[in-house]
């Protein structure tokens, strides 16, 4: 407890409030001994093939080895990207912690879904920011050739909660986080 009686904690999830009304589950462990807390998709979300944007093009011309313009590449790079599927959970945690995002291990095999970035680094100080209140979000690309649906309250992720270590060295960084997703690019 701190000096005002309000107990303190060290980790742990909440609904973010935009969301609070939606009866969505905080994450949890399925296992006694599972690392990981399951996360759920926060509303019924599509996740559309990859197969079926402008992209494809693009290597059906480079293999007949043909001629690519500056203008066909950058079409086909705006359309191949991730999609940011909701949880609508935030995670608070210590200030040398932070919460590492890893696709289920099912995702690829049975429903070809990955993580693009292979894994997710949530910081501590992504709680509550001014962005979009933390709210955690998974990266997922599906390299399936039919769309993907993902239903409400379906397990998408997990999260494992680490600690980290710094340099001795270090100057510590004086720059604080103004947003979310992706707030802290130069």
């Amino acid at each position: 407890m701190n000096e005002r009686g309000d107990v303190l904690m060290d980790r742990g999830f909440e609904v973010v409030s935009a969301k609070s009304e939606q009866q969505i589950n905080l994450p949890m462990r399925q296992t006694k001994s599972a690392a990981g807390y399951d996360f759920e998709c926060s509303e019924d979300f599509v996740l559309p093939s990859i197969w079926k944007y402008k992209f494809v093009k693009i290597f059906k011309l480079l293999h007949k080895k043909n001629e690519v313009s500056d203008m066909e590449f950058q079409e086909a790079n705006a359309v191949l990207k991730p999609f940011l599927v909701p949880t609508g959970i935030k995670a608070y945690m210590q200030p040398n912690e932070f919460l590492l995002l890893a696709n289920r291990s099912s995702n690829p095999l049975k429903r070809r879904l990955v993580l693009p970035n292979g894994v997710g680094i949530v910081d501590a100080d992504y709680y509550n920011n001014s962005g979009n209140e933390g709210e955690i979000f998974f990266q997922l690309l599906n390299f399936g050739v039919t769309d993907v649906k993902i239903k409400k309250g379906e397990r998408i992720g997990q999260g494992i909660f680490v600690p980290y270590l710094t340099t001795d060295t270090e100057t510590v960084p004086s720059k604080k986080r103004s947003g979310g997703f992706g707030s802290t690019k130069k």
